[in-house]
């Protein structure tokens, strides 16, 4: 490039620049996703302790386990659609659900995995 075109300065295209920039943040989310993966790994017993059981528990446990799952599983979209901000936001409204249940005295209260 340099000899076929010298007074014309080098530069990456649009893509490759925009993906340097934002290394950086890509890093720090990625970083938080593991972290965030790591507090919610282990639900498959969460499900095993309600399977017997005939209460309201037994049939909502499975679907918040789904929804985490869900959660887990979705990358996003990086730069633009950080995986780990969407993680938080989904496991954000999964924990904010189970607040809604135990405020309306539901079985979430009483349950411990």
């Amino acid at each position: 490039m340099a000899k076929a075109l010298p007074q014309v300065a080098h530069q990456l295209c649009h893509f490759h620049y925009l993906r340097e920039a934002a290394r950086p943040i890509y890093e720090a989310d990625r970083y938080a996703k593991k972290e965030l993966k790591k507090r919610v790994r282990g639900i498959r017993p969460s499900e095993r302790c309600v399977e017997a059981r005939p209460d309201s528990a037994a049939d909502a446990v499975p679907g918040y386990c789904s929804a985490v799952r869900g959660a887990l599983t979705d990358d996003g979209r990086p730069p633009l659609r950080a995986g780990g901000l969407k993680l938080r936001e989904r496991l954000a409204a999964v924990s904010a659900s189970l607040e809604r249940v135990c405020e309306k005295g539901g079985w979430a209260r009483n349950w411990k995995s």
